[in-house]
């Protein structure tokens, strides 16, 4: 059985017929969306990492849990939004919920990297772009209450679009309310570590992600507020190709290291003892 079509485009390359076409799996060649390079699925490793440029694709929050955490312990996993009339906000829930296996956009626990005892979040970008709802929110303020009263240092990977309209003011009333659980958490002496991933934006990055006492960022993440599209035609001008990447945000001091992602365990393992001794020492 011939494989190709005898039919030839007009550049002179082979078209592949329909038939073959169904038998090639989905996903088996990956384009990094930050350099181009098409990847062989399994050259991502278990990190997920572009062999070129050192990207991270995008992690769903158990996995992310499952490469930097060991005896992880999760909170309020049944914590979920109560029923709501708004169109077609209930539908995009339930297929979130089924994707990630999770009930908000946040996955939160204790546990230990590298050694080192934490409390734990991870920000979700494959539940309904990572948003920040009212209980995202309550969620990640429990966190760090329970790191407080316990003295532990909190880890936070955030991903996020930004606030979910779809709940109105109670999602963007979040900010200030998380804001305020990690004041109290700083003002203990205690930890506060951010790890930015791709992409995190809107009222995350205007809140919580900007809080930490150390910002660490994963190679060519992309960190915001407002998109870039909005941002050139508010003020009329083209931005720059990496305006809104972590290695810009790092040369303009609002990043303390762009640590790659297979050195994320170690570094902030270091990061945590280090601190953990100075308390001790107090």
């Amino acid at each position: 059985m011939d494989l190709f079509s005898s039919n030839k485009t007009d550049n002179n390359k082979i078209k592949v017929t329909d038939a073959v076409r169904d038998r090639i799996p989905d996903g088996l060649f990956l384009a990094c969306p930050y350099c181009g390079t098409q990847i062989y699925n399994k050259q991502l490793g278990d990190f997920r990492v572009c062999p070129n440029c050192d990207y991270g694709f995008r992690l769903q929050a158990r996995e992310r849990v499952a490469l930097f955490a060991t005896d992880f312990v999760e909170f309020d996993a049944d914590l979920t939004i109560d029923q709501t009339d708004f169109p077609g906000y209930q539908g995009k829930l339930d297929r979130a919920k089924k994707q990630t296996e999770m009930n908000e956009s946040v996955l939160t626990g204790s546990g230990r990297i590298d050694g080192q005892a934490v409390d734990l979040g991870i920000m979700d970008s494959y539940f309904m772009m990572g948003s920040l709802g009212s209980k995202t929110g309550e969620k990640i303020t429990r966190l760090f209450e329970h790191a407080t009263s316990h003295r532990l240092p909190v880890v936070l990977f955030t991903a996020s679009g930004g606030a979910r309209m779809q709940e109105g003011i109670q999602s963007l009333m979040q900010m200030a309310k998380v804001s305020a659980a990690v004041a109290a958490h700083q003002e203990a002496g205690l930890l506060y570590l951010v790890v930015l991933t791709d992409p995190t934006t809107g009222g995350v990055t205007a809140s919580f992600a900007m809080q930490g006492d150390i910002t660490l960022a994963e190679p060519h993440a992309l960190v915001g507020f407002a998109g870039a599209r909005v941002i050139e035609s508010t003020i009329h001008e083209k931005l720059p190709k990496d305006f809104q990447r972590v290695e810009t945000l790092l040369k303009n001091g609002f990043v303390d290291k762009i640590v790659p992602r297979q050195q994320l365990t170690s570094v902030i393992g270091q990061l945590v003892a280090l601190h953990q001794g100075e308390v001790a020492d107090v």
